[in-house]
């Protein structure tokens, strides 16, 4: 299983998530088992230190290629691949023209002919359905080792069906690898993985890294009190960490109430009384 020159071990990977995907959550997925961890999106200006001990894909946006250069210089060692967004469906994104709002077809090839000359590892899109979607492919073809397909349009965001025929038919019309994205989940992935070649967890992977052991037969079994532990080595935001044992909750009995507790939390103490950890 490869993509470039990029040896993976299964083709399960955390799909790229704002908020969620800090270097210890992407840390603990990769414990879990999954092939290959997404940064957040991350701005080639962005001043904001950057740990990649995941050595994960580290996804760009961007509505030009200025610093796209320099910036993949700096990092190029300790990540795996580059990804650019061109599927983000945010307000944010609308506001500075990135993601799905960056349509200009020759903009979008000066930045992928950027990336393309300023690295040697393996450079990937996401996109979603959109009018321009097998344009999009053409120019993946051109400079790309692999195309991600989240299949719904602009106006769904991450709601109602994905048009899975949709990646399909793109599929079909490439040599590629295909990364799917979208309700990927334990009931569909093995149907997916029959007509792409990886799959994206998304949101089914929030608070539960345990779905990737769940996939790929590892035995780790992550709990909260595990990213509690990594906070030593990487220092995170009080609302950070609040917002990822909220997360942990999930499945948990009386998960609203223990919700509630952590929102009013004050301390690391108060949250570890909330999980019941020493």
């Amino acid at each position: 299983m490869k993509i470039g020159n990029l040896k993976l071990k299964n083709r399960f990977f955390l799909a790229p998530m704002e908020e969620i995907n800090d270097v210890i959550f992407r840390l603990l997925c990769k414990k879990a088992g999954a092939g290959l961890t997404y940064s957040s999106m991350t701005h080639p200006q962005s001043k904001q230190k950057l740990y990649l001990d995941d050595k994960p894909a580290l996804q760009l946006f961007s509505s030009n290629e200025k610093g796209i250069k320099s910036f993949i210089k700096k990092y190029d060692k300790k990540v795996s691949l580059w990804d650019f967004n061109l599927g983000c469906p945010a307000k944010t994104a609308k506001k500075h023209g990135f993601g799905c709002f960056l349509t200009d077809l020759k903009k979008i090839e000066k930045i992928l002919k950027t990336m393309r000359q300023s690295t040697k590892k393996p450079v990937t899109i996401k996109i979603r359905k959109s009018p321009i979607a097998f344009n999009l492919l053409k120019l993946a073809e051109k400079y790309c080792d692999a195309i991600s397909i989240h299949p719904r349009i602009l106006s769904q965001g991450y709601s109602g069906v994905p048009d899975i025929k949709f990646a399909e038919e793109l599929k079909a019309k490439t040599k590629l690898p295909v990364i799917y994205s979208g309700n990927v989940d334990e009931n569909n992935v093995k149907s997916l993985l029959k007509k792409f070649d990886f799959v994206m967890i998304g949101r089914k992977a929030i608070g539960n890294p345990n779905i990737f052991a769940k996939l790929t037969g590892e035995k780790s079994k992550i709990t909260f009190n595990d990213y509690l532990k990594l906070l030593k080595k990487y220092p995170m935001y009080f609302r950070q960490i609040k917002f990822q044992a909220m997360n942990f909750t999930k499945g948990m009995n009386n998960a609203k109430e223990l919700r509630l507790k952590i929102y009013h939390a004050k301390s690391i103490e108060e949250i570890k009384d909330v999980f019941q950890l020493q």
